[in-house]
């Protein structure tokens, strides 16, 4: 149940602040519940169905309804499915609300009242399903859990649900620990589908359920619901429908809706969906496709439309990833020195000449192609890591001594005293003349510009070094378009587009092998790079990696 008043953007909607209230529309639920293969044509008596969190009954109505189907077309009386329906809740009213709704629905549908009201007995209960110690194991979870922040609710309360919920890291929500609590109680070969919010996917306090999802379970269907109108009032809450399922990794459907997405729009996606042989489909409505597999770790799931994820997977299965330790390719950040007013110049005789490091900054990069330098670094390291011995270098002693309360003033200097005149990070003096590529931190598209060995980069500036790739042929690929479409994949987006390329998304970017490029391609590389000419990387790129053209 997502909670308006806790989402992120857009008008928030104040409903059940406390309880992260907000119910879902019946047509989704009945998709759900056809993703998960809970269907009358099977013998739903056999079948035990669980609702964690089940608010106002639309899952439980829903699935008793299909129950009821069920039972008459196996010629079974509803007592024989006196275990198949199971659902919690919090809160005391919800359960009353719950029974009366499956009551009334299966004495509609013409059932004894007595039997009805013996199985419904047992069906619903009071709990927090967080916090309970029963594992009973079920073949189909469903529902939409509460959307609840921790810092929300008690602290007595959110310990608890950390002890007993061990991905509940961090700032994690209320969701969660019910997606960890309910994957623990599937049977084998039995699924989840939850329609929830899709944050965990992508943010860090998602990283232990994505390290759990993949460790053990299938995702198996994952559509992105953000403009829907999926809940009975109108919320801005990021949801998506995910079916996940104890089982091996196999393909994945994924799906991106407009706020055309509705039951007939979902029923064509159902139908596309059955339909083993097609790999995409579009329509006004949605875009699907189908993968080979899924994202097989817990860092961030990338995001983007069903054809470009499925290119993503696809050039993953196939490619190595761009930072290799075994080839010598490194990904890291120029340096921090916690205060650039002191420790760049642009006089040359600050210090002596052998602690001013030339330094590249953002300005440099600008046109691709390194321009004239003017910058500098004080240096305050010895090539072996060490700190000077300020004895030896007058100049920078006083230099150093004038600005001696700023330097002192910050927070790594209190912390050790006596080396009051670090930068935050050590100069590597293994980049100094060494070859490298430079990337700025924000900017539309990957702009990599090569540094023949003369500066040393600033913290606004990523690198990448290599023992094996000739960096002109390296930069060149990574002008492509397939480059680009890893990294928005991945990287967080900015005002008015900018994207932030930082170490931890280029190296989400796959690359061929060095070895595996002819020298004619490499060549065409060196020149495209030469000429700053995307289109034409693009066009080698994609001849490179086996793809026709980039997926939108």
């Amino acid at each position: 149940m997502l909670d308006a008043a806790t989402t992120v953007g857009g008008t928030s909607v104040a409903l059940d602040r406390e309880h992260g209230e907000v119910y879902t529309q019946r047509w989704v639920v009945d998709l759900i519940l056809d993703l998960v293969g809970y269907t009358d044509d099977d013998d739903l008596s056999r079948r035990r169905l669980l609702d964690p969190a089940c608010g106002d009954g639309a899952f439980m109505v829903a699935a008793a309804e299909r129950l009821s189907s069920s039972c008459r077309k196996h010629g079974l009386t509803i007592t024989a499915a006196a275990d198949a329906l199971h659902a919690v809740d919090l809160q005391e009213r919800n359960v009353t609300a719950t029974t009366d709704a499956v009551t009334a629905v299966l004495q509609a549908d013409g059932w004894d009242f007595d039997q009805v009201a013996a199985v419904v007995a047992g069906w619903v209960r009071h709990a927090d399903f967080l916090l309970a110690t029963d594992a009973d194991r079920f073949d189909v979870i469903v529902g939409n859990p509460p959307y609840l922040r921790l810092e929300d609710i008690s602290t007595e309360k959110s310990d608890a649900y950390r002890r007993a919920c061990r991905t509940m890291v961090g700032r994690a929500d209320i969701y969660v620990g019910f997606y960890e609590k309910a994957l623990r109680r599937l049977r084998d070969g039995g699924a989840l589908g939850f329609i929830c919010a899709d944050r965990w996917m992508r943010n860090q306090y998602g990283r232990a359920l994505r390290g759990l999802v993949t460790s053990g379970f299938a995702v198996e269907t994952v559509v992105t619901m953000h403009d829907v109108d999926a809940f009975l009032e109108a919320v801005s809450a990021y949801p998506a429908i995910t079916v996940l399922r104890r089982a091996r990794q196999g393909t994945a459907v994924v799906a991106d809706t407009t706020r055309l997405f509705d039951a007939t729009a979902a029923a064509d996606f159902l139908s596309w969906r059955s339909d083993s042989a097609s790999t995409e489909f579009t329509r006004p409505a949605f875009q699907a496709a189908r993968m080979p597999g899924w994202f097989a770790d817990q860092e961030p799931w990338p995001t983007g439309t069903p054809s470009r994820l499925a290119m993503i997977e696809e050039i993953t299965e196939g490619f190595p990833l761009l930072e290799d330790t075994g080839a010598g390719t490194r990904v890291g950040i120029g340096i921090a020195t916690g205060a650039d007013a002191v420790y760049l110049t642009t006089n040359r005789i600050v210090a002596e000449s052998d602690r001013l490091l030339p330094i590249a900054m953002v300005k440099d990069v600008t046109t691709g192609t390194l321009g004239q330098h003017d910058t500098f670094l004080v240096n305050p390291w010895e090539a072996d890591g060490s700190l000077v011995d300020l004895a030896r270098y007058p100049k920078l002693r006083a230099y150093f001594q004038r600005h001696r309360e700023k330097l002192t003033g910050r927070y790594i200097a209190k912390r050790q005293p006596d080396r009051w005149y670090k930068t935050i990070d050590k100069v590597d003096a293994t980049l100094t003349g060494r070859e490298k590529l430079l990337f700025p931190d924000m900017r539309m598209q990957l702009h990599p510009v090569l540094d023949v060995g003369t500066l040393y980069p600033h913290h606004n500036l990523y690198f990448i070094v290599s023992d094996t790739w000739d960096l002109r042929v390296l930069g060149g690929l990574l002008l492509s378009d397939i480059a680009q479409a890893f990294v928005e994949a991945y990287a967080v987006r900015m005002r008015g587009g900018t994207l932030r390329f930082q170490a931890q998304y280029l190296r989400k970017i796959r690359v061929p092998n060095p070895e595996s490029i002819s020298a004619e391609d490499q060549q065409q590389l060196r020149d495209v790079f030469a000429r700053r000419d995307r289109e034409g990387a693009s066009r080698i790129a994609r001849r490179l990696y086996g793809v026709s053209h980039l997926s939108t």
